[in-house]
C-alpha cells in the first residue's frame, strides 16, 4: 500500500503550500498523464546549478574540470537513488499497475527521477532560495565526505575505490590485442564494471596505460 506523501513531507522537511505539487512530483508517467516528467525536468537543472555552486565555494583553487567531475559524483543516478532510499521514497511513489509489479520502486532511474522531481516541484512552489536551502541539507553528509584530493590519483585507483565504496566487485581488465613490433607494441584493454552492462576499452604503449585510459574512459561513462 502506498503511504501518504504528507508523511514523506515530514520526513523531508519540507511544507508544500500546495500539496498537489508534491504529489505529482511523486507520479511516475505509468501513473497517468499528470506525472513528474516536467517536474524532473525542473529539478535536474536546478540541482546541478546549486550543488555546482556549492562545489565552487567549497573548493576555491579547484579548476573547472575539477569542479566538473566532482559534481559529476554527486548528481547522477546512482547517488540520487542512494539519498532516496535513504528516506524511503520508494514507499510513496505513485506507479502503474505494471512498474509495481516489476519493482520499478526499487528501480535507481523512477528513484532518482522522483527526487529530482521534488526539487522542481519545490522551486515553483516556494521559489530558488528554499531549493538551494534544501538541497543543501539533502546532500550535507555527501559534501562533506568528498575531498578535492582524489581527484589527483590516478584513474585506476578512482574507480576502484569508487566500485568499493559502494560495496561492488573490483573492475576487471582483460587484454583484448596486443599489436606491434617489440619495441612499439599497443596495447588494448578492455574494462567491465558489475554496476554498468556496458564495457569500456583503451589502448596505449603500455598495459598499465591502456588500462588506465579503459578505466578513465569507465569512469566518464558511469558519472554521465
Amino acid at each position: 500500500m502506498i503511504k501518504k506523501p504528507e508523511v514523506l513531507a515530514k520526513r523531508l522537511e519540507l511544507q508544500f503550500q500546495d500539496i498537489s505539487l508534491f504529489v505529482q512530483a511523486l507520479s511516475h508517467r505509468s501513473s497517468g498523464s499528470r506525472n513528474n516528467e516536467r517536474l524532473e525536468y525542473l529539478g535536474d537543472s536546478v540541482l546541478g546549478f546549486v550543488i555546482a555552486q556549492r562545489l565552487y565555494e567549497l573548493f576555491p583553487e579547484a579548476g573547472e574540470g575539477v569542479l566538473s567531475r566532482l559534481r559529476a559524483s554527486l548528481v547522477n543516478q546512482t547517488s540520487l537513488a542512494e539519498l532516496a532510499r535513504q528516506h524511503q521514497l520508494g514507499d510513496y511513489l505513485i506507479l502503474g499497475s505494471g512498474e509495481l509489479k516489476s519493482g520499478g520502486f526499487r528501480r535507481d532511474s523512477i528513484l532518482s527521477d522522483a527526487l529530482e522531481a521534488i526539487i522542481g516541484a519545490l522551486l515553483l512552489d516556494q521559489g530558488v532560495v528554499a531549493c538551494q536551502e534544501w538541497i543543501s541539507r539533502l546532500f550535507a553528509d555527501k559534501l562533506a565526505e568528498i575531498r578535492l584530493d582524489s581527484w589527483n590519483k590516478d584513474p585506476k585507483t578512482r574507480l576502484q575505490e569508487l566500485l568499493q565504496g559502494r560495496r561492488k566487485p573490483l573492475p576487471v581488465y582483460e587484454l583484448l590485442s596486443m599489436t606491434g613490433a617489440d619495441h612499439a607494441q599497443t596495447f588494448e584493454v578492455k574494462c567491465t564494471v558489475s554496476i554498468h552492462p556496458q564495457f569500456t576499452t583503451g589502448s596505449g604503449i603500455s598495459r598499465k596505460r591502456a588500462e588506465q585510459l579503459a578505466a578513465e574512459n569507465m569512469l566518464s561513462l558511469l558519472q554521465s
